[in-house]
Order: C-alpha cells, then sequence, then structure tokens
C-alpha cells in the first residue's frame, strides 16, 4: 500500500466486539510493525449497528423456527460469543459488556421474550487464569435441570464457519448436548449475508 502510494486507510476487522485479545492486537500489529506513510482510520468495534444486528437476526428467526418445529416446542436460545481472560475485563476491557448489548439488540430485533434467551461464553483457552463465563456447558446443564429437551445456539461474536462454528459447536456442543439427553440447532453463519455484506459498507460510506 506504500509503494502505491495510498494516503488513508479505513481498516475494520471482522470482530464486531472490541478487546484488546483480538482488534487491540490486530492494530497494534498494524502500526508496530513499520512507519506508515499514510493514516488510518480504525474502527473499533461496530457490535451495535444495525444492519449487522439485523443480519443475525434474520438467521435466528429463520433457525428458530425451525428448530421449534422439529422440537415440537419451544427451544430455548443460547447467545454466544468467545471468552476472554477474566483480568482482560477487570482491566476496563468493553468486550463483555459489548457482547452482551449486541444479543440482546438482536432479541429485541426478534421480539424474544426475556425467559427466551441467555448468554454464555465458548471456546475458553488454556492459558493462566481464570477466562470469563458462564460456559455453554454450564448453560446446557442448567437448561436440562429446567426441564429442556433441546436449545438454539445463535453466535454473536463470530461472522463466519471457522473453528469456533464447525468443531466447538457443531462438534463438541453437540456431542456434550447428546451425552445430556438433549438435541441442539444453531443458526447459520453471516458468511455471504447480503445485511453483513449491508452493514461493512455503511460503516465504510460513513467514514469517508
Amino acid at each position: 500500500m506504500m509503494d502505491d502510494g495510498v494516503k488513508h486507510a479505513l481498516a475494520i476487522c471482522l470482530a464486531p466486539q472490541n478487546s484488546r485479545t483480538s482488534v487491540g492486537l490486530y492494530r497494534s500489529a498494524l502500526t508496530a510493525a513499520q512507519e506508515l506513510s499514510f493514516t488510518v482510520d480504525f474502527v473499533e468495534a461496530w457490535h451495535d449497528h444495525p444492519s449487522l444486528v439485523q443480519a443475525f437476526a434474520e438467521k435466528l428467526r429463520e433457525g428458530w423456527k425451525r428448530a421449534c418445529r422439529e422440537a415440537g416446542e419451544k427451544v430455548p436460545i443460547i447467545f454466544t460469543a468467545h471468552s476472554v481472560p477474566q483480568k482482560t475485563i477487570e482491566d476496563g476491557d468493553p468486550y463483555e459488556a459489548q457482547a452482551k448489548e449486541t444479543a440482546a439488540l438482536v432479541a429485541r430485533a426478534v421480539a424474544l421474550n426475556s425467559d427466551d434467551w441467555t448468554f454464555a461464553f465458548q471456546s475458553q483457552g488454556m492459558s493462566g487464569g481464570a477466562w470469563i463465563g458462564p460456559t455453554v456447558e454450564e448453560t446446557i446443564v442448567a437448561l436440562k435441570n429446567k426441564g429442556q429437551h433441546g436449545l438454539f445456539i445463535q453466535p454473536v461474536g463470530f461472522l463466519c464457519d471457522h473453528v469456533e462454528i464447525l468443531y466447538d459447536i457443531d462438534i463438541g456442543f453437540k456431542e456434550f448436548v447428546e451425552k445430556e439427553g438433549m438435541r441442539l440447532w444453531r443458526a447459520e453463519s453471516l458468511n455471504e449475508s447480503p445485511l453483513l455484506s449491508k452493514a461493512l459498507a455503511e460503516i465504510v460510506r460513513a467514514r469517508l
């Protein structure tokens, strides 16, 4: 980009919620690599963008309706996002609050009742110290103890299919749920969602 004579760039991380463990690391890598000859407008977070919320809501409506029909009853929803170390949040990181805000906005867009959904953090790491929860596994057991026979997972911290979706949910959580004698469904990832593309385009237009 410097060789091409770029004077200004807009950077959008495809992680809507801001944490120093993700977005912060990307920004640090960008600025620390070398002295840039152009300025950068770095989007810190876009977790509450209306088109992003609508994109998640669209997938939730489609998947949850199908799950309830197959289950023959209303199944509870677990909104999820990747966990981060507890110390990160204690140091003032906005990630936990932003992830829960995204979930609440999507729930409102789908007109969910407060007892229709809950929130859990997934994919806790193995580094030293505690990671924020509750975990998805803990939440699954709690729902089972309330007499639930199935559950629906709606990730709001991830935009596309990758290991935290295709393995952690589709394999890991599915096996865990089946051992508990329950069934699991999840929302499709946004992937090539036109509403996701719209959100990104609107962010760019607003910053240029």
